[in-house]
């Protein structure tokens, strides 16, 4: 049994390698002299916000589990990175079997609990490993002055992304509350400051205040092991869901949300959440 044929891993259906090769060869043909003329004109930085929009709305579809849209959008999502790789390809960086093998040889030697002779038996252990084996790797790359643990972490992710990700590595080097009730011990604290700050201090320092508040959130939900970012997509979509009953029963009276008293817009958000 070799890394590549795992034991009782399902096999891969029928055909994906060829239908993968079809997405490479239609790429390449859309940005060969002749192709199209939109695609030719991309560059790295013109396709970001495709990317960045792609893996939201494969969240959303995740999110409303609309699984014919997720098939789609996952579509969509791959082809950004046979589109970066095309163009890497055409400036002899590296083609997309480049990023394949890249990706097969890290997965398993990230995972020797799965393709070598070490075990784990919890999530933590995993994490806990594969920080050590990224630690390990980062040694060998030659750097101009030495990285710190929270390096990695890219500085372009939504802050509330990068929150989780940096309050985690920092966890998992020993900078952690001992419990629970250190962090909500914390949100008090903070809920103070930002209550001064709004008192008496300058929209800058209200702002900072804000900002250590959010972060301490941040770090509640990764105790109680929640995803900040997906708990606050569902109470995004739940306000949604709550807002246009609102509208609706407006609606249904030939009014609007603009003009309507608060106390009866507050009475129809209470008739929502029943």
């Amino acid at each position: 049994m070799t890394p590549d044929q795992p034991q009782n891993t399902p096999p891969v259906p029928a055909g994906t390698g060829q239908k993968f090769e079809r997405l490479v060869q239609i790429m390449a043909q859309l940005r060969a002299p002749g192709g199209c003329p939109w695609d030719r004109e991309q560059s790295f930085d013109s396709i970001k916000p495709y990317t960045l929009e792609e893996t939201y709305e494969v969240l959303d579809a995740i999110d409303r589990r609309d699984w014919d849209d997720l098939r789609a959008e996952l579509g969509d999502f791959m082809l950004q990175a046979v589109f970066f790789a095309e163009m890497a390809a055409e400036q002899g960086h590296f083609n997309i079997g480049d990023s394949l093998d890249a990706i097969n040889e890290k997965l398993v030697r990230r995972h020797p609990h799965v393709f070598g002779e070490e075990s784990a038996s919890t999530g933590t252990e995993v994490l806990k490993r594969w920080d050590q084996i990224k630690a390990e790797e980062r040694k060998s790359k030659p750097k101009p002055e030495a990285e710190g643990l929270l390096d990695p972490v890219p500085r372009a992710l939504p802050a509330l992304v990068e929150a989780q990700q940096i309050s985690s590595r920092a966890a998992r080097a020993g900078f952690d509350w001992p419990d629970i009730n250190g962090v909500l011990a914390k949100l008090d604290e903070e809920r103070k400051e930002f209550a001064e700050a709004r008192e008496m201090g300058t929209q800058e320092q209200i702002a900072d205040e804000l900002g250590d508040l959010l972060f301490v959130l941040v770090n509640l939900a990764r105790f109680v092991k929640v995803d900040p970012e997906q708990a606050l997509r569902r109470t995004n979509a739940k306000f949604r869901q709550r807002f246009g009953h609102v509208e609706r029963r407006l609606r249904e009276q030939g009014r609007a949300v603009p003009g309507t008293p608060i106390e009866e817009l507050e009475a129809l958000w209470q008739e929502a959440k029943r």
